[in-house]
Order: structure tokens, then sequence, then C-alpha cells
């Protein structure tokens, strides 16, 4: 029986992993999850190499993006085409134009028909013909498929430079970059409170509009590390409107960053 698996990955802390897992079950609630977290690096992901090896024919996978199947479009191309000639479906929620359904129903209208015009000659041209049409086919085909990943690619290298440059900027007007003094407590809520905004959060599928997160958020106590020992301590989830919109766009950053 064929069966169908969800494809989840994150590379860092400040990605939401639930949030993937969310986008797929909406529309596949069967779907068997694979779950990848904190991939230091292109070849580091155990839990993929497993799944592929795994595989069979009729089998289904869904990604919430092409970004999660390859960091690159050259390696994200080869793993499509492979897949493909092994029977698997391949289904991305933000880009189904390139699902292998769209891509065996562009084939589909490739011309394939039996010639008998009459005379060899006619018979040699309109199949030459129509072998150039396959092949503009082919071709378009798979060129869609790369720029899927291509444009993927771009987005993370962009997002990556844009937040370099924002950097050096950011220094050169004298504003204070990383942990500074009296800012150990506001820095060690950052985590929990982004997490509690990814799940709750309306901009993240939850119930909770700003001005409502806000006041639960004030109510809300939050462990946080005490010590080096491993020790923890509560503190309240109370922050500045300010700090709150900083935190919220660090979890939409997160979101996209490879």
């Amino acid at each position: 029986m064929n069966q169908t698996y969800g494809y989840c990955r994150i590379s860092t802390y400040k990605q939401n992993i639930d949030r993937q897992e969310r986008n797929i079950k909406t529309s596949y609630p069967e779907a068997v999850f694979i779950k990848e977290i904190f991939t230091g690096t292109q070849e580091n992901r155990p839990e993929w190499k497993k799944l592929y090896e795994h595989v069979d024919r009729g089998d289904l996978i869904v990604f919430d993006s092409v970004s999660r199947m390859s960091r690159n479009a050259e390696e994200g191309f080869r793993i499509y085409k492979e897949l493909y000639d092994r029977g698997v479906e391949l289904v991305f929620l933000k880009e189904r134009h390139i699902d292998t359904v769209s891509f065996k129903e562009a084939m589909a209208g490739v011309v394939s028909v039996d010639i008998n015009a009459g005379d060899d000659a006619t018979n040699d041209l309109i199949r030459s013909i129509m072998d150039a049409v396959n092949r503009f086919m082919m071709n378009k085909c798979e060129a869609d498929i790369r720029k899927a990943f291509e444009q993927a690619e771009k987005e993370v290298l962009d997002l990556r430079q844009r937040t370099k440059e924002g950097i050096v900027t950011a220094k050169l007007k004298g504003a204070r970059i990383g942990t500074q003094k009296g800012d150990s407590l506001l820095i060690k809520k950052r985590d929990p409170i982004i997490k509690i905004i990814r799940e709750r959060s309306r901009d993240f599928g939850g119930p909770l509009n700003d001005r409502e997160l806000l006041a639960v958020l004030a109510q809300t106590e939050i462990t946080v590390p005490k010590d080096s020992k491993g020790n923890t301590k509560k503190v309240s989830g109370k922050v500045s409107r300010n700090t709150f919109y900083r935190y919220k766009t660090l979890a939409r950053e997160g979101d996209k960053l490879e």
C-alpha cells in the first residue's frame, strides 16, 4: 500500500517546524511526518537520507516548499528528477505548478500519434516535427522545475545578504549589536516569547491579534536559564510593544532562512 509522507526541515532555532507540519497536515491529514531539526550542513540530513532510500513507486512526499527538499537549485533539480524517474510523487504546497502530477499533465499534452501519410518522405517530416515539439515540451517543463528551485535559493541568499547589510548599517549608525550589559534577562526571554508568538499569533495561523497576545504575555510566566549550571527560573513574559514587534520580525524572518 502506498504511503504519504510529510517532510519538514529547519536549520536554525529561529525557524518554525510546527508551521510546516500544520500546513502539510491541512491538505494531507494522513501523512506520516519525517522531521529534520537543526541540520547544520547540506550533508547532515539523516532523516531525509532514510526517507529518500525507503520511498517506493507510488509513494507521495509532501513539502511546505521546494526549499525544504534542497538547499540549492542544482541539488534540488537532480533529486526531483531521480525521484520522478523512480515513480515517487512530489507535492510542494507553495509551488504547486511543479508537482510531479503537474509535470505529468504537461507531458500528457505532448504529441504522440501513429503516422501514415502515404509516403515515407512526408512521414519522416511529420515525425521530425513531432520530435521537436516533444523536446520543446520536455525542456520547458524541466526549465520550470529548475526555475522554482533557483528562485527559492535566491530568496534565501538575498535575505541573508540584507540581514548582513542591515547589521553593518546599524553599526555605522552607532546602534548596539549583540548582548549588552543589562540586556541579559531580555535576551533570555527572547526565544520562549518567539515560540509563543509563532504558536498563538494570528499572523502565524494562531488565534490572537497583537493586542491580545501582548496581554497574554504579560500574564504568562516563562522559563529562562538562571545560571551556567543548567538551573532555570520563572519570569514574566511581559515585554514592551517595541520589543514584541522586534521578536515578531525575528519569528517571521526565521521562517524564511535556510
